[in-house]
């Protein structure tokens, strides 16, 4: 009796994994990870694309875009204190402050309107928040 129920644990002991990773792979690769509904979509690897390295984002368009997204949540007046914050921690992105501040100013107007996205206006930059609200308006 013994020895049949090692046989079956040694054979379960191999089949086992292979079995739940087959099945996880499948299940993975029918997530419809675009948020289509078209019915099923399988994951496809290909082999054109494989050589490219992902192109690299620059730290100033990574601001730029948490801020912009920040803008969004809160209010860009919050979203000028952390620009103001950032810059003074990583003084390199100082040269990108001004662009980053327009982009913010443009990005209020068209979430608050002009005169509410003056508001919120401070000497960050410059006054480049300013600068990017009047050139929305």
């Amino acid at each position: 009796m013994t020895h049949t129920a090692r046989r079956i644990g040694r054979s379960l002991a191999l089949v086992l994994p292979v079995v739940l990773v087959l099945s996880g792979t499948l299940a993975v690769s029918a997530v419809p990870w675009a948020g289509q509904s078209h019915g099923t979509q399988m994951l496809t690897a290909s082999s054109t694309d494989v050589s490219k390295r992902a192109k690299s984002r620059a730290p100033q368009d990574i601001l730029r875009d948490r801020l912009l997204a920040e803008l969004q949540e809160k209010d860009p007046g919050t979203a000028l204190t952390h620009l103001q914050r950032e810059v003074e921690a990583r003084p390199s992105l100082a040269r990108h402050c001004m662009a980053i501040a327009r982009a913010l100013g443009r990005a209020a107007v068209q979430q608050y309107g002009p005169t509410r996205a003056q508001s919120f206006s401070r000497p960050v930059c410059d006054t480049s928040f300013a600068t990017g609200v009047m050139a929305a308006s």
